[in-house]
């Protein structure tokens, strides 16, 4: 009698490995005056920005590298290089949206996201909903699906001194 557990496995398998998949993303920007800051798709009313060649929203850059790490599909910078000029000053809301896109076309989808923000300041808490709720608009999937915390590293470091943010993320994605 052959294993139930053993047909669902090797029914998932595509040529790709096992239908269900992890990728982890982080990034860094640095903080400066004269620019808005935007997080999670939202701006943010603060003294500094981050800087970038986007609109360096720290949030949804390692989200994207998550998404694209989990279908092998190299980085955000391979996809979407700085030096390009149509990302300069792009919003990464739709670098968020062709990511993907990419992967929909590869045969994935979105299991979950859960993602976290450093920063000492500001307090992002209030705006999680608000972030949740555009992503999962941009990406076509539920608010229940993306999971966002912030926290600091207790004025430790670079995000401690207010001189940047930092964010990492681990997607699943799935193939249909």
């Amino acid at each position: 009698m052959e294993n139930s557990n053993s047909n669902q496995v090797s029914s998932n398998r595509k040529g790709t490995g096992i239908g269900f998949r992890i990728g982890y993303g982080y990034d860094v920007h640095q903080l400066v005056e004269g620019r808005d800051l935007w997080l999670g798709g939202i701006r943010i009313e603060h003294t500094c920005g981050l800087l970038g060649h986007s609109d360096a929203d720290v949030l949804i850059h390692a989200i994207c590298d998550a998404i694209l790490g989990a279908a092998n599909m190299r980085d955000i910078g391979y996809h979407f290089p700085d030096t390009a000029e149509e990302t300069d000053g792009i919003d990464s809301k739709i670098i968020l949206r062709k990511t993907v896109q990419l992967i929909r076309e590869a045969g994935y989808e979105i299991g979950n996201i859960d993602a976290t923000v450093c920063a000492e300041l500001p307090k992002l808490n209030p705006h999680i909903p608000q972030m949740a709720e555009i992503m999962a608009e941009v990406c076509q999937i539920s608010p229940s699906q993306i999971s966002i915390k912030a926290t600091t590293t207790e004025r430790l470091g670079f995000t401690g001194r207010q001189e940047g943010m930092s964010a990492s993320a681990v997607a699943l994605i799935y193939q249909v």
